[in-house]
C-alpha cells in the first residue's frame, strides 16, 4: 500500500494521475495489498473512464479472495458494459464463486466462448468443482483435458482428498508418476500425505517420506507438519518426533501437531515437555494447542497441570476458553473420579453448557458407577437433546452395573416409547488389501470362530449383543483379525470405528496361537485372548493398540504396550470414560472372574 501511495503522489506531481494507463498501473499495485487496499482500488477503478478487460480482470482479481461478492459484482458490470472476458477473467471469477449453480453457468459461458481448452481455465474449473464437493464434474473436466500440467494433477488429487476420496487420490498420484513421469511439488505431496493420514497406511506413509527425501524436496514447515500429523495418525509417534527434530524451521502449527500427536498416544508427560519448550522458544499457544495439551493432561490424569493450563488461557494469554476447553476439563475431572467437582465446574461455566459437555460428564458418572449423579446429568441432557440414543444406553448400563434391573428396564421402555433407536456401529478392517465390514449384531459363530462368553457380564448393551451371540462391530473386527490370521507376518491393519481408527500390528502369528487359542468377550469393551497359558487383553475404547513381540518371553507372543483414546472423539456424542480407571476396574475384574470360575479355553 505504501508503494502505491508513493506512486500515486509521483503521478500527481507529474500530472499523469488521471491517465487511464497510470490508473490501471496503480490498480495493479493494489492486488498484493488486498484486503487493506480494496477501498482504494475501487476508488481508482471508478476514475477509469472506460475500463477495458485488463482493468476488470485486475479489480476482480483483487477482490476474489477477500471480497468475493464484489468480484462477482464487477464481473456482472463487465458483462453489462459489453466488455469481453478473456482466458484470465474466468479463473479469477471462479475463485470468487462458491455456489455450484453459478459456477455451472460460468462453465457454460466458458464453453460458449471457447475457453474450455485453455489449461489455466480447466485447472480453475477443477478447483472450483472440488471446493463445491462436485467431484464427478471435476473429474469430467480432468478426463477431457488434452494436456495436463502439474497444477492439473495436483488440483485433481487435492479435489479427491478434500472430498474424502483418499484411495482415488493415491491411485491418481501413482498414475501421474507412471504416465507423466512428473516430479510433484509441495502442494501435491501435502495432499498425498493427507490421504495417507486418513487411511492410516503407515507403510505407505513411510514410502512417501522416503520418496520426498529421494527427490530432494526440502522439509519445509507445511510439509514437515503434514508428516508429523501423518505419523501420529498412523500410530507411529516416535517417527513424528524424528521428523520434528529434523525440521530446520518450525511454526506454531508444527508444535501443535507434535503436542496433539503425543496427547493422542497417551504420552502426556512428553506432550507437556514439548508445550513448555514451545513457550520457551517464544511462541504463544493458540486454541488448538491448548486443546491438545488439555487432552494430554486428561489422558495422563494430570489434574493440577490441567487446571494450570486452563487458567493460563485467560490469565496468561488473554483468550477466552472455548466450549472444547471446558469439555476437556470436564473429561479430565471425570476421568480422575472428581465427579462433583466436574459437576460444579459445568454449572459455573459462563456460557450455557451444551449437551456434549453434559454427555462427557454422564460418561464419567457411568464409568464410576455414580448412578445418582448420572440421573441428574441425564435430566440436564434431556432438556437439551432428548432423543440421543447414547444417553439412554449409558444410563441403562449404569443401572445394570449396580444391579438396578427395574430402572434399567424403565430406561429401555422409555427409549421405545420415544422411538429412540440405537444406531448400530459399523467397523471396517483392511487386511491384505481387502476391506471387511462388520455391523453391530453380527455373530462371531457364523464365521466359524470358537467362542466362550462370560454369562455374568451385565454391562453389554442387550439390544446390540443378545445373549452372547452377537457383538459390537469393533469387537468383531478385532476378533476376526486375531483369529483369522494364520502363519504369516502381517505388517499392519486398519480398523475404523465410529469415524475413529486404530492400528493393529501383528508380528509372526505362530501356529501355536491357533492351536491353543480361543476368544472371549468380557465386559463392555474388553476383548480377552488366550494364548498358551497367558491371558492378553485389548481395550476397544482405545484409539491405538500396539501388539509387538514379547522380547522377554518366548517369541511370537502378542501383548499390548500402549493404549490411548483419540482426542478427535473426545467431545463427540459418545465421549465416555476414564480409560485408566476402566482398565483398573474392568480388566482386573475380568482376570479374577476367569480364575474364579476356572474357565477353560479350547480350540
Amino acid at each position: 500500500m505504501i508503494n502505491a501511495f508513493k506512486l500515486h503522489a509521483r503521478l500527481l506531481k507529474t500530472g499523469f494521475h488521471n491517465h487511464p494507463l497510470s490508473l490501471q498501473h496503480l490498480l495493479l499495485s493494489c492486488v498484493p495489498a488486498a484486503p487493506q487496499s480494496l477501498t482504494y482500488a475501487r476508488s481508482l477503478f471508478a476514475h477509469i473512464p472506460s475500463p477495458d478487460t485488463f482493468a476488470y480482470n485486475t479489480i476482480i482479481r483483487a477482490h476474489a479472495h477477500s471480497s468475493p461478492s464484489h468480484a462477482l459484482s464487477f464481473f456482472s458490470k463487465m458483462r453489462h458494459h459489453d466488455v469481453s472476458p478473456d482466458k484470465f477473467t474466468f479463473p479469477f471469477v471462479l475463485t470468487a464463486c462458491a455456489r455450484l449453480q453459478v459456477g455451472q453457468e460460468l462453465h457454460s459461458l466458458i464453453l460458449k466462448m471457447a475457453f474450455d481448452s485453455d489449461i489455466y481455465v480447466q485447472n480453475s474449473l477443477i478447483n472450483f468443482y472440488g471446493c463445491c464437493g462436485s467431484v464427478h464434474h471435476a473429474l469430467k473436466v480432468f478426463d477431457e483435458m488434452l494436456q495436463r500440467d502439474l497444477v492439473s494433477w495436483s488440483s485433481m488429487i487435492g479435489c479427491f482428498v478434500n472430498n474424502g476420496f483418499d484411495n482415488e487420490a493415491l491411485a491418481l498420484f501413482q498414475q501421474m508418476q507412471i504416465q507423466e513421469d512428473m516430479k510433484p511439488d509441495y502442494v501435491t505431496m501435502i495432499s498425498v500425505i493427507s490421504a495417507v493420514s486418513r487411511l492410516g497406511e503407515l507403510e505407505l506413509g513411510r514410502w512417501v517420506d522416503t520418496y520426498i527425501r529421494r527427490i530432494g524436496m526440502e522439509l519445509t514447515v507445511p510439509l514437515g507438519t503434514a508428516l508429523i500429523d501423518m505419523y501420529s495418525r498412523c500410530g507411529s509417534v516416535d517417527e513424528s518426533i524424528r521428523v520434528f527434530n529434523e525440521m530446520p524451521v518450525r511454526n506454531l502449527l508444527t508444535w501443535s501437531a507434535m503436542i496433539n500427536g503425543l496427547a493422542v498416544h497417551g504420552r502426556s508427560g512428553e506432550a507437556l515437555k514439548f508445550f513448555y519448550k514451545m513457550k520457551n522458544s517464544g511462541l504463544h499457544p493458540d486454541y488448538n494447542t491448548i486443546t491438545g495439551i488439555l487432552v494430554a493432561c486428561s489422558h495422563g490424569g494430570l489434574v493440577e497441570d490441567g487446571w494450570r493450563v486452563f487458567g493460563s488461557i485467560r490469565n496468561e494469554y488473554g483468550m477466552e476458553p472455548l466450549f472444547e476447553h471446558y469439555g476437556c476439563m470436564v473429561d479430565l475431572l471425570g476421568r480422575a473420579g472428581l465427579l462433583y467437582e466436574a459437576y460444579d465446574f459445568v454449572k459455573r461455566m459462563p456460557m450455557k453448557p451444551n449437551s456434549v459437555i453434559w454427555r462427557t460428564l454422564l460418561g464419567a458418572c457411568v464409568n464410576h458407577n455414580h448412578v445418582k449423579l448420572a440421573e441428574k446429568v441425564k435430566q440436564r441432557i434431556y432438556e437439551l437433546d432428548p432423543y440421543h440414543d447414547g444417553d439412554y444406553v449409558l444410563l441403562s448400563n449404569a443401572y445394570g452395573g449396580v444391579g438396578r434391573w427395574d430402572e434399567r428396564e424403565v430406561m429401555r421402555n422409555s427409549m421405545r416409547e420415544k422411538r429412540v433407536s440405537k444406531k448400530p456401529g459399523y467397523s471396517l478392517i483392511n487386511l491384505d488389501q481387502v476391506t471387511h465390514g462388520f455391523v453391530s449384531g453380527d455373530s462371531l459363530e457364523v464365521q466359524g470362530i470358537p467362542l466362550i462368553h462370560n454369562t455374568s457380564d451385565v454391562l453389554h448393551d442387550n439390544e446390540e449383543e443378545d445373549h452372547g451371540k452377537s457383538y459390537h462391530s469393533e469387537k468383531l473386527a478385532v476378533a476376526i483379525a486375531l483369529l483369522k490370521l494364520e502363519n504369516r507376518t502381517i505388517r499392519f491393519m486398519t480398523v475404523i470405528v465410529s469415524y475413529s481408527m486404530f492400528q493393529i500390528y501383528l508380528i509372526e502369528k505362530s501356529s501355536s496361537m491357533t492351536e491353543t487359542g480361543s476368544i472371549t468377550l468380557l465386559r463392555d469393551h474388553v476383548l480377552v485372548r488366550i494364548i498358551g497359558e497367558k491371558l492378553y487383553f485389548v481395550d476397544l475404547l482405545s484409539f491405538f493398540h500396539y501388539f509387538v513381540l514379547n522380547q522377554t518371553n518366548c517369541a511370537n507372543k502378542l501383548f499390548i504396550i500402549n493404549t490411548s483414546k483419540s482426542s478427535s472423539t473426545l467431545l463427540r456424542a459418545r465421549s465416555i470414560i476414564s480409560l485408566e480407571a476402566y482398565f483398573v476396574k474392568n480388566v482386573l475384574q475380568s482376570f479374577c472372574f476367569i480364575n474364579h470360575q476356572k474357565v477353560s479355553f479350547s480350540h
